[in-house]
């Protein structure tokens, strides 16, 4: 049984609520990290997504370096940049400057998604479901980058700036092909719960069994995304998780108060074998989804 103590951090999918814009929006994101740097959360990570009018962040590694500033300690990641529209010499340079810039808190998640339409997709990086056959290779690569070990027709090729401590790498997924390529990479590895319908003991095996440890991530290290709705009451919570788009269920969408709340995830945490969540809270106002990441800081503190 998993008896350590539960840590939380925050998925962050920057949404443009009604009646907001694109830079209330980004100000919402440095007011919700702010929040969880105060509440002892262990780490900020945003997404990525393209051409998608109710969310505001494009590039994450803009959005770290700003939000960096404005923060002292709370580790800071994307989640994810998705590597099959990028190079991975430039993505490695992008972090390696965030790296340099807020040494030892700089994570780097990858995923393998589109992020937006098949039009904003072609536009971005030509032919995805191309790239997305390439993922291997550009692990590979972009992995080697890290570690200051890769070639480009033999000769050595540097991602500069060199931070004194590497990002740290994670692939992002929902299924068993993910975490294989964790697994064969030696990454860490996150389940994305809240974007699937099937339990991720599976996924969460197959990275464990099949993994290779590597210089950045010398043993198997795992945590889940998860959606939650936290507020003073469970009837209050199951209220304002009615009004997202995903059902309220059991896999998909936790909602209760921060008591309720800490059983549940303490439940899934020994199903799962690990000790971390990462949150993502869509709920149609800012003030309640400031509130529920608030509320949920309670666990923290509560055990």
């Amino acid at each position: 049984m998993n008896t350590r103590k539960l840590r939380l951090s925050v998925l962050d999918l920057v949404p443009v609520l009604e009646g907001a814009d694109a830079p209330y929006a980004l100000g919402r994101a440095v007011e919700l990290v702010r929040l969880a740097e105060r509440l002892g959360y262990r780490r900020y990570w945003t997404a990525e997504h393209h051409d998608m009018p109710g969310l505001a962040c494009t590039s994450p590694e803009v959005l770290l370096a700003h939000i960096g500033a404005r923060t002292e300690r709370i580790r800071l990641g994307s989640g994810a940049v998705l590597l099959p529209h990028y190079k991975p010499l430039k993505v490695a340079e992008s972090f390696h400057m965030l790296a340099s810039l807020y040494p030892g808190r700089i994570d780097i998640g990858l995923g393998r998604a589109p992020g937006g339409s098949g039009e904003a997709s072609l536009a971005l990086s030509g032919n995805f479901l191309e790239n997305v056959g390439k993922m291997p290779e550009l692990l590979e690569d972009l992995m080697r980058l890290l570690q200051g070990t890769y070639e480009y027709d033999g000769r050595p090729v540097a991602a500069r700036p060199i931070p004194p401590e590497p990002p740290h790498p994670w692939l992002l997924g929902t299924n068993k092909k993910s975490a294989a390529y964790a697994a064969r990479f030696g990454t860490g590895y996150v389940f994305g719960q809240f974007m699937s319908d099937s339990s991720g003991e599976e996924a969460l095996r197959t990275y464990r069994d099949g993994f290779a440890p590597s210089p950045l991530c010398p043993e198997p290290r795992a945590f889940v995304a998860v959606g939650v709705v936290c507020a003073d009451t469970d009837e209050e919570a199951e209220r304002l998780a009615s009004s997202e788009e995903s059902p309220a269920n059991a896999r998909r969408l936790f909602a209760g108060s921060p008591g309720s709340l800490r059983v549940r995830l303490r439940s899934l945490a020994d199903s799962y074998g690990v000790d971390e969540f990462i949150v993502v809270t869509m709920l149609a106002d800012y003030r309640a989804r400031l509130r529920s990441y608030e509320l949920l800081g309670q666990t923290l503190s509560d055990g």
